[in-house]
């Protein structure tokens, strides 16, 4: 069974097994016992020396601290072959950069808007400064001048209060790792497109993200980080009805609060009558 954040036991067995390894060969790779790895392997011996620690890391190319923090049996065969290169940046984000931008004539970062009919085809061209330039840009000076800022549309009713045909004004984020649960976020994903979703943090445990809508009748899920493309971290949004914007998330997360107790009357009623 896996400790909270330490996966070096069920890291060890994934390994050996992704190589088609017995323990004995195992054992004579590292020139050691069958016994020794097998308690290494089933986490009998709870806190592995050093040395060996090395040892097993250098064998299969992954270093220490990837080991014991991160499930590496939740990642694809081309990820953990970054791993075995050295190549950590995939799970900070730091491959993933803002190489496309608008400025004013005077230097000024501009913020761009992906419409509803320019969504479609932001995943194939986030990083190409054709399809960049081609979108409608905003200049505004109430938002910090040292940081990158753009505007999604919300899709759906999945983020109520916020509601279906507002912008979100979100803030580029450029190291992953460091997000703290619980933040609202744009995510540019792969194979579902972009998504706005309350984003928790499983990077080091998992490899993954874990997505939450606001509203309470859409079931999470884990989305691997493998599959995101960008991330946007939420400032304000802006109504078709309403040109300023509106208040952080604190105000969204009291209107929530209120929409919880309506649907535990909901249920509660319902229970009632059956």
């Amino acid at each position: 069974m896996k400790e909270q954040n330490n996966f070096w036991a069920h890291n060890l067995k994934f390994l050996r097994n992704r190589k088609k390894m017995t323990q004995d060969d195992l054992a004579t790779a590292l020139q050691c016992t069958r016994t020794k790895l097998k308690a290494l392997e089933t986490g009998a011996t709870r806190n592995p020396p050093l040395e060996d620690q090395i040892l097993i890391s250098d064998f299969f190319k992954i270093d220490i601290d990837t080991f014991v923090r991160l499930d590496l049996s939740q990642l694809g065969e081309l990820r953990l072959r970054e791993l075995e290169a050295g190549d950590m940046s995939y799970i900070t984000g730091k491959k993933m950069r803002v190489l496309a931008t608008t400025i004013t004539p005077d230097n000024k970062e501009q913020v761009e808007m992906v419409s509803h009919k320019a969504q479609a085809g932001y995943t194939a061209g986030y990083t190409d400064p054709d399809y960049i330039s081609s979108l409608p840009v905003f200049h505004m000076p109430q938002l910090p001048a040292d940081r990158k800022f753009r505007m999604f549309p919300v899709k759906g009713e999945s983020m109520l209060p916020v509601p279906e045909g507002a912008f979100v004004i979100v803030e580029y984020i450029q190291d992953w790792s460091h997000l703290k649960d619980g933040t609202p976020c744009v995510v540019i994903t792969k194979n579902e497109g972009i998504v706005f979703k309350m984003v928790y943090n499983r990077i080091q445990q998992s490899g993954q993200l874990h997505l939450v809508s606001l509203n309470p009748l859409f079931k999470p899920y884990d989305l691997p980080v493998s599959e995101v493309l960008e991330m946007w971290k939420y400032n304000s949004y802006w109504t078709n009805t309403d040109l300023t914007p509106q208040p952080d998330m604190d105000a969204i997360l009291q209107a929530l609060g209120k929409l919880d107790a309506k649907v535990e009357r909901l249920v509660s009623n319902t229970n009632a009558t059956n």
